[in-house]
């Protein structure tokens, strides 16, 4: 094993110093098979969210993908009995993505990659694909299935207590993660690790809107809350996000999770010496995992060992970078150009971070674990408390509700009864005649029904002339002549609208002044809805 890991060491180097060949970043760090076995079940979980709509996955078939993901990366052939997962180009698909979205690669990606950066001096092949399987693969059809079960607790409800080994990996995970970030500001699974590491109250709610916020920017989840806090502290009405920001509900522990990070960055920068930087770096990080923890807790006991070999190893490297460079030209590669100066490429602590880039390359090279449950499940909740802080639980979290998404339960019931309610009508002023007005709500029947009366029948309607009606008086053979003009045509359309008109006969002509109002045409209503007018009598 210790000839297989100076293998694998050599090969992780060389790419190191040639990677600036082919990578747009030096910054770009590498998952181990621990963390590409994370990847690949988050990338498994969103096909199946995209298919099925739910953000979950079942461990076998992560198996089972895992296992056709590094015969199919190698170019090894694949056994008999083993069949291609479902949507397996999807899934590889999403798991490259994930890697080129968060500047990350995997072991296999630095074997392919090897024989295009190795120089004259380098070996040829220092370590094959069938030997680099059997190291990923960790033998995992003999014994991981059998270590899982009899590890898992037999109910999802009782919880065991957690061994010393597996929350060493957990600390150590942590302590990774946070160097991680000063590496490399794109890395999500770091964040995740570190956001509510120790606790800030930043639970999977907190991460949910963060990646809604990430995820509509267009950003990774480290700039995400850095420009949010950022944007608090500014202040000031051009600058503070809006009052409706979701992250206005966590503002106070994304607000210590930057600013502990500010402090680490400080220290990255203020300190010359990488072997200084490095132990203040990891003394802050144990600092703030045991804040509030006794000295005989497990997590304690773990994060002493982790800090002490961290510090020892950060000074190891320290010292072999410094023999590299005494047996050299005396003149660094990693020296800034003239021209580089001013243009963000000239920074403090730059030999520091080369340390810590080598320090998370050998991490990465660490044995894979042997219970994959323990691992995708509950590996993270050691330090997390009651919240379950796995990686699926984190990442699975709800969408933006859509108008094709039904509303949440509560406000659709809310809604439905609002609805049948009784209005309460709004009360009006009216006069004291009130009782002859037709109320407005109230339509007739015949309206509502849509029938019409008897006398809303249309009829076929003709021009008729006027017609002159001429009077005549008894006493006299002509004494006055009187006209009455009647219009049929207007007493047929009133009568067709339901109402009533009267019309009036009055004579027309001089009247003499011995006539008497009793003795002249009398006013005589009639109908005018009828067909013929009549001749009204002259009273004498």
């Amino acid at each position: 094993m210790e000839n297989l890991e100076d293998r694998l060491k050599t090969m992780v180097r060389t790419f190191r110093r040639e990677c600036h060949r082919v990578l747009e970043s030096e910054r770009t760090t590498i998952h181990g098979a621990d963390g590409m076995l994370m990847v690949l079940q988050l990338a498994i979980a969103e096909v199946n969210k995209q298919e099925s709509g739910e953000f979950s996955v079942a461990l076998s078939d992560v198996l089972v993908a895992w296992k056709h993901l590094l015969l199919d990366k190698l170019h090894l052939p694949l056994d008999n009995d083993s069949s291609r997962p479902e949507n397996y180009d999807i899934i590889r698909k999403e798991y490259d993505s994930f890697l080129k979205r968060t500047n990350t690669m995997d072991l296999i990606d630095i074997h392919s990659m090897y024989k295009q950066l190795r120089v004259d001096l380098d070996p040829e092949e220092p370590l094959s694909s069938v030997q680099l399987f059997q190291f990923l693969s960790s033998n995992m059809e003999t014994y991981e299935v059998r270590d899982s079960l009899s590890q898992v607790p037999l109910t999802p409800s009782s919880k065991s207590k957690p061994c010393s080994t597996q929350v060493g990996k957990v600390v150590r995970r942590v302590f990774c993660s946070y160097l991680d970030q000063l590496v490399n500001s794109k890395n999500d699974m770091a964040l995740a690790h570190t956001l509510d590491t120790p606790g800030r109250s930043l639970g999977r709610v907190a991460f949910t809107d963060l990646k809604r916020e990430a995820r509509s920017k267009n950003m990774s989840l480290f700039l995400a809350v850095t420009s949010f806090v950022r944007a608090v502290q500014l202040g000031g009405k051009g600058y503070a996000p809006a009052e409706s920001d979701p992250l206005r509900k966590h503002v106070k522990g994304l607000s210590d999770f930057v600013h502990f990070t500010d402090n680490l960055e400080e220290i990255l920068g203020d300190n010359p010496d990488p072997s200084i930087a490095g132990v203040c770096l990891v003394t802050s990080i144990r600092a703030a995992l045991l804040k509030g923890r006794a000295s005989g807790d497990i997590v304690y006991t773990a994060a002493d060992e982790t800090a002490k070999d961290l510090k020892e190893r950060i000074a190891q490297i320290h010292l072999s970078h410094r023999l590299q460079s005494a047996s050299g030209t005396g003149i660094s590669p990693a020296r800034p150009r003239y021209h580089a100066i001013n243009h963000a490429t000239a920074y403090g602590g730059r030999e520091t971070v080369k340390v810590l880039i080598a320090l998370l390359d050998e991490d990465a090279l660490a044995p894979p674990c042997r219970n994959k449950a323990v691992l995708l499940s509950e590996d993270q909740a050691v330090l997390g408390g009651g919240e379950g802080t796995c990686m699926l639980t984190l990442f699975r979290s709800p969408e933006v509700p859509t108008g094709s998404s039904p509303k949440p339960l509560q406000h659709r019931v809310q809604e439905r009864q609002d609805q049948l309610k009784p209005k309460a009508r709004e009360r009006t002023i009216r006069s004291q005649f009130a009782c002859t007005y037709q109320d407005d709500s109230e339509l007739p029947l015949n309206r509502i029904l849509d029938f019409p009366s008897t006398i809303q029948v249309t009829t076929c309607v003709h021009p008729a002339p006027k017609q002159t009606i001429t009077t005549v008086d008894s006493t006299s053979a002509v004494k006055e002549l009187g006209r009455v003009e009647v219009y049929p045509e207007a007493g047929r359309k009133e009568a067709q609208g339901g109402g009533t008109t009267r019309g009036v006969a009055t004579a027309l002509g001089p009247r003499s002044g011995n006539d008497a109002p009793s003795s002249s045409l009398q006013k005589r209503s009639f109908r005018t809805g009828a067909t013929e007018p009549r001749i009204l009598p002259i009273q004498t």
